[in-house]
């Protein structure tokens, strides 16, 4: 099946459709109709019914990662739509140590969603496929804390507080008859790393592209240009990326990948 993609939230607003710090997508997939994350308010109800799309009629939506910029909006997703599950991975519990700021700050999931919405929460597990030819796929690559604690990112586990290694984080699959479409919000793990993760999960399929933010808006430019390289290598065509990316590191990957990167903005629509 084909992919329609249209943006609802991200950093850069177009027009009428207002923008935000967060990311939310609304996926058609063939007849199914999905979404990635809910963004950081409820901006991608109001910006998804002037785009014409009906948040009542996903059928299923998923939590890229358990950050509040993806998160805080899943309270209006659960009052638009009575049906749809919302699919978590474990590890909601995040934190962040900010600069002027004493310890450690919550930055995850809303608390009264997970107590309000439970039965409307799937906690997914090693590959999960939620339906046919979609496929919600976990960090595999060791090593990730190491990610965590240079961005001062953490989880707590009972009163103690660990580097994030990232386990709450996963990539939403689908299968085209072109390849493998990837999107995965913030790819905190490594772009590359989540391109090839996902092409050792399926041997023998073509990942075409990578859509989400790549966390780079804090990141050097000699590190943006590592990443641009290692992106190349792993031969992937086109990836869509804005929110936590940046403009300035964008500017970067363009000039290193040229076509194969495209930016990100509210209302943009990808077809694959």
């Amino acid at each position: 099946m084909n992919i329609k993609a249209t943006v609802l939230s991200d950093n850069i607003a177009c027009g009428e459709l207002a923008g935000e710090w967060g990311l939310s997508v609304y996926i058609e997939y063939g007849e199914r109709k999905v979404l990635l994350d809910a963004g950081a308010s409820g901006l991608f109800v109001e910006n998804a019914a002037k785009l014409g799309l009906d948040i009542a009629a996903v059928e299923a939506a998923a939590l890229s990662h358990a950050h509040y910029d993806h998160a805080d909006g899943m309270l209006a997703f659960f009052k638009a739509n009575s049906r749809a599950k919302f699919y978590l991975r474990g590890g909601s519990a995040c934190y962040k140590k900010e600069k002027g700021h004493r310890g450690y700050q919550y930055i995850g999931v809303p608390r009264s969603v997970m107590r309000k919405y439970r039965n409307r929460i799937e906690f997914a597990e090693g590959d999960c496929e939620i339906m046919a030819g979609v496929t919600l796929v976990p960090h595999k690559t060791a090593g990730l804390a190491a990610v965590g604690e240079k961005n001062k990112m953490y989880v707590r586990r009972g009163r103690r507080y660990y580097a994030d290694d990232f386990a709450h984080e996963q990539s939403l699959v689908f299968d085209t008859p072109d390849g493998l479409v990837v999107f995965n919000s913030c790819s905190h793990g490594g772009a590359d790393v989540v391109i090839n993760e996902i092409a050792e999960t399926f041997p023998g399929k073509k990942v075409k592209a990578l859509i989400g933010g790549f966390h780079l808006y804090d990141k050097s430019e000699e590190e943006v240009r590592a990443l641009a390289e290692r992106i190349k290598a792993t031969g992937i065509e086109k990836v869509y990326t804005g929110h936590c990316t940046g403009q300035k590191s964008f500017d970067i990957l363009r000039s290193e990948l040229g076509e194969k990167a495209e930016q990100l903005s509210v209302g943009l629509i990808m077809e694959f």
